[in-house]
């Protein structure tokens, strides 16, 4: 079985943390059940194993982590809901990256639920919405900015750590980095949106379009 767990409050990161490699461990022994942890941290950033250090502009500011996800620096914060996703990759394919693309993908089927289109670029992780309301770029394109971002590590096939949504974060946070590395595109959030989200609502959508069925 795939078990949910939503945890109130604000969530230290190293408990966390901690927490995910005992469940997968365990999952890997046969002893637990497949988990998604849905939970809010404290301010914080975390480098991932990509991360370069120029990127990280204000050190000073939150507190830094270092992670073992994929990907580079990336921001937790109040108002951001992250999904830890502690499967068995192993016995649903052994297929990275279309483990990957399953992540994208519930994410923009969540956003379509709040009526948000939920883009993917080459070479640009996470998932993006386009702000037409903004400049264009220099080469004349609309400009994007990212809603999510996705960075998991693997042990013995089971995953941990996962996605973060921006539901209502203080965006301004998220200017002591270069988020995952990428200069000339910004933030969003679905309240900064338009869109009076709160977290319960994106949970609802979460659970209703989770392509993650319990295993036989």
């Amino acid at each position: 079985m795939v078990e949910w767990i939503t945890s109130s409050g604000l969530t230290e990161y190293t408990q966390a943390v901690e927490l995910m490699e005992t469940r997968a461990n365990d999952i890997a022994a046969g002893d637990a059940d497949e988990a998604i942890w849905l939970l809010e941290h404290p301010p914080l950033y975390t480098a991932g194993t990509s991360a370069d250090p120029k990127d990280l502009q204000d050190p000073d500011r939150f507190p830094v982590h270092s992670s073992q996800r994929g990907g580079q620096y990336t921001y937790h914060g109040p108002g951001q809901r992250v999904i830890y996703t502690m499967l068995d990759v192993g016995r649903r394919g052994r297929d990275v990256r279309a483990f990957v693309k399953d992540l994208e993908h519930w994410v923009i089927a969540t956003l379509d639920t709040f009526n948000v289109t939920g883009e993917i670029r080459d070479g640009r992780v996470g998932v993006w919405v386009q702000r037409p309301q903004k400049p264009l770029m220099p080469d004349g394109t609309l400009a994007e900015d990212k809603i999510a971002a996705i960075g998991i590590r693997l042990r013995k096939w089971i995953s941990f750590h996962g996605i973060s949504i921006n539901v209502e974060p203080d965006l301004s946070h998220f200017d002591g980095i270069v988020p995952c590395g990428i200069q000339d595109h910004g933030v969003t959030s679905l309240v900064d949106l338009g869109l009076p989200v709160t977290m319960p609502d994106l949970d609802v959508a979460l659970r209703a379009t989770c392509p993650f069925k319990d295993l036989t």
